[in-house]
This record gives structure tokens, C-alpha cells and sequence, in this order.
């Protein structure tokens, strides 16, 4: 591991927002998915979800390029689950949704805990998903069209919220509770070696501050 790479692991994952996520209901389009994933990496975001029936990504040939890398995908068989999950955490559920009577995307305060909810790309958020929601918000349209792209929607509602965290400080310092930045830091710079210290069932070996495992490594 090169040290300059180790760093720029280490500063990505010191930025990365537990308390800020996405709830994907039903996306089915691989470009789609991915594509969201690839805007939640890059404001950010440590974990996303998505309610998938079957309950495996994989046999939609979802996951595509490098994002999962970086993001944990939490799958759920149904929506009232995931929600139930998120809210026990403590997440205000913000379904975005284009009625009349839906916020703006600017104006709730993402700096709180927030979990975006999106929904199919033709039928968007089911009702059962808009009912348990706490809020909605839309993004206000000006042409013919009624609503964007799911990833284009995402994309902008994503970087509002990274707008607002921002100004509030909330990158300035790592969010992330010790032992999970340091388990998830080790993952990302020796994936391999993390894989076999779970099927060994032993600990993940210590860091030094340039990236060097302290402890002896498993065999």
C-alpha cells in the first residue's frame, strides 16, 4: 500500500456521513442504480439502502463499477422494514415525490439525520412508501416534463444536502464511531486480507499510521 494512497482512503472515509443516506425502492435499472451510488460516493454517504423483493442485487447485475467499493448497500425484501429500521436509528424519511404539496428539495434541514427515499423510474414511490413517510419534497419543474431521471433527481437532492452539511462543518472531522472507522478503513485499503481475516474469524490486524498492518497477519 503506497502511502499517498493510504491517505487519500484514510481523508475520503474521514468525510463520509453516517447520518445522511438514501432509500431505493424498486430501482431495477442497472444505470439507474449505479448511478446513484456513484452521487452518494461522492457526497459522501457511508451506507445506502435498497428494497429489492428478490433480495440479491446481484442477479440484477446492479452493483456496476467501483462505487460498492466504497458504500455499504443494506438490501431489504420490503419497504416497511427498511423504514421501520432507518427510523429506530433516529432518520427523518424524505420521500421525493413531485405533488403540489411537497417541499421544495432546498428547503428541509439536511443537516439532521436524513434518509432519501426514490422510487421505480416509471412509477416512482409506492404508497405504502409515501405513507410512511415524514415529509416530501419535490423538485420544482418548469417545462412539460412532471419529473427528472431518478439519478438525476438523487443527484440533486444529494448535493443539497452536501451544500448544507458543509456550511454546517459536518466534513471538517470524521463522524464515524472509532471502531467502525477503523474496521472499514482496513477493508478498503486490504480487501483480500479483510476477507480472509472474516472467514478466519479473527480480528482485523492494527494499522500504523502509514498504512502497515502491526499485527501478524493470518494465514
Amino acid at each position: 500500500m503506497q502511502r499517498r494512497r493510504f491517505e487519500r482512503l484514510r481523508e475520503v472515509l474521514e468525510r463520509r456521513q453516517p447520518d445522511l443516506t438514501v432509500l431505493l425502492e424498486n430501482v431495477h435499472k442497472p444505470h439507474n442504480f449505479s448511478a446513484v451510488l456513484r452521487t452518494c460516493d461522492a457526497v459522501g454517504v457511508f451506507e445506502t439502502h435498497a428494497v429489492v423483493p428478490e433480495g440479491d442485487l446481484s442477479t440484477h447485475h446492479m452493483i456496476a463499477g467501483g462505487s460498492k467499493r466504497w458504500l455499504r448497500v443494506r438490501v431489504h425484501r420490503e419497504i416497511r422494514a427498511a423504514a421501520a429500521e432507518l427510523r429506530e436509528r433516529g432518520f427523518r424519511l424524505l420521500a421525493a415525490h413531485p405533488s403540489p404539496a411537497a417541499a421544495d428539495y432546498r428547503e428541509p434541514d439536511y443537516t439532521r439525520p436524513t434518509a432519501i427515499l426514490f422510487g421505480q423510474e416509471k412509477e416512482g414511490l409506492t404508497g405504502e412508501a409515501l405513507a410512511l413517510a415524514d415529509a416530501r419534497v419535490r423538485i420544482p419543474m418548469q417545462g412539460m416534463v412532471a419529473s427528472l431521471n431518478v439519478s438525476v433527481a438523487a443527484a440533486l437532492i444529494l448535493f443539497e444536502a452536501q451544500r448544507q452539511r458543509l456550511a454546517a462543518g459536518l466534513y471538517e472531522r470524521s463522524r464515524l464511531e472509532p471502531a467502525l472507522f477503523d474496521r472499514t478503513l482496513f477493508e478498503w485499503v486490504y480487501p483480500r486480507l479483510a476477507r480472509l481475516c472474516r472467514k478466519r474469524g479473527v480480528a482485523y490486524p492494527r494499522l500504523s499510521p502509514t498504512g502497515e498492518p502491526l499485527d501478524p497477519l493470518p494465514r
